[in-house]
């Protein structure tokens, strides 16, 4: 028996924007960065994950580095098909058989995604050899990663901040009632915290060093309780080229975070807005959960709680909750009806 199992494997794979999460029999089989390297003169791959992502704005013009994910969605296939396929064979690296194993695959996607979107994920699911490929919603499998009975005729509400999307839902009888997809996430508060640093500081700075200041004193409310420490900034002044040092405090960071934020927050307004009265009162009862890494960011329960009126929870590892919920309904697939096939 043991024989057909390894024929037969079942991946459940979070393919985010910034990170990529593989889930099989029920633990973490690889969790590493969206990004890959490529020869630029034979196109072939020489790097995956978080070897990629050392490289990245580094190379020399013989290799590069591509996200393949944009925005929550492929926007490079070839290199995706190639990410997606060498993630499988590391997975599957550890058992050794004779046989390609069937692969039945279950991949999260953005609620927004447009036909096209969806077709290129499940493509490139199928190239990199699934031979049963499922699609479900993000906010759907975060809902279901973090423990919400989303088949009770009850309203759920999850907002699952990734790096490309912030996705927006109200879930109630195993289905999205109102939803809201928008291109404001990890990304876009990396981008912002480079163009405060060329504005304020009149330094330049990478994606790498920024995502580094972000996790380090991200923070969306001017004052917290337990205060990082500053954090120091090393580059070259635009001006004179000359290198310099800039302590940055989590103040400056809340400071150039506050329009992205606040773009969440209106559409977090909006589909409350639009929500039915019975399933609204059910939110403001349970409150409102929060996942992906953009949970992370300080003080951002807090100041979501204040701007509503309703409590924000932080999942329990919300970095990883869409990736257990896919887990979830992979095992499921035969019952929960709101898995697209």
């Amino acid at each position: 028996m043991a024989f057909f199992r390894f024929l037969n494997q079942e991946l459940a794979i979070d393919l985010g924007t910034a990170n990529t999460v593989i889930f099989q029999n029920d633990v973490i089989a690889l969790d590493e960065p969206s990004i890959v390297a490529i020869d630029n003169n034979t196109n072939k791959c020489i790097a995956l994950g978080q070897k990629a992502k050392l490289m990245h704005e580094k190379t020399n013009p013989g290799i590069k580095t591509v996200r393949p994910l944009r925005d929550g969605v492929i926007a490079d296939f070839n290199a995706a098909e190639m990410m997606i396929r060498g993630f499988i064979r590391q997975v599957n690296s550890r058992h050794h058989s004779l046989f390609a194993p069937n692969l039945k695959i279950v991949v999260g996607i953005p609620s927004g995604s447009t036909e096209v979107e969806i077709r290129a994920v499940r493509d490139s699911s199928e190239h990199a050899g699934g031979r049963d490929v499922y699609l479900i919603y993000e906010p759907m499998a975060a809902a279901l990663g973090i423990g919400l009975d989303v088949e009770a005729p009850k309203g759920n509400m999850v907002v699952d901040i990734g790096g490309g999307t912030t996705e927006i839902a109200v879930i109630s009888l195993g289905g999205i009632v109102q939803q809201d997809s928008i291109r404001v996430a990890g990304d876009v508060f990396t981008s912002d915290i480079q163009n405060y640093l060329r504005q304020q500081h009149v330094i330049k700075v990478g994606e790498t060093t920024a995502e580094r200041i972000k996790i380090a004193v991200g923070s969306v409310i001017p004052e917290l309780d337990e205060e990082p420490e500053p954090f120091l900034v090393r580059g070259p002044n635009l001006m004179t080229g000359h290198p310099v040092e800039v302590l940055i405090p989590y103040q400056e960071i809340a400071h150039c975070l506050d329009k992205s934020v606040a773009r969440i927050e209106a559409s977090i307004q909006q589909v409350l807005e639009q929500t039915p009265p019975e399933l609204y009162s059910d939110i403001v009862e349970n409150g409102i959960f929060l996942s992906g890494g953009g949970a992370l960011l300080r003080g951002l329960d807090k100041r979501l709680s204040e701007k509503v009126n309703i409590p924000f929870h932080v999942a329990e590892d919300p970095l990883r909750a869409v990736a257990r919920g896919t887990c979830i309904a992979l095992k499921n697939t035969d019952n929960y009806s709101f898995l697209m096939r």
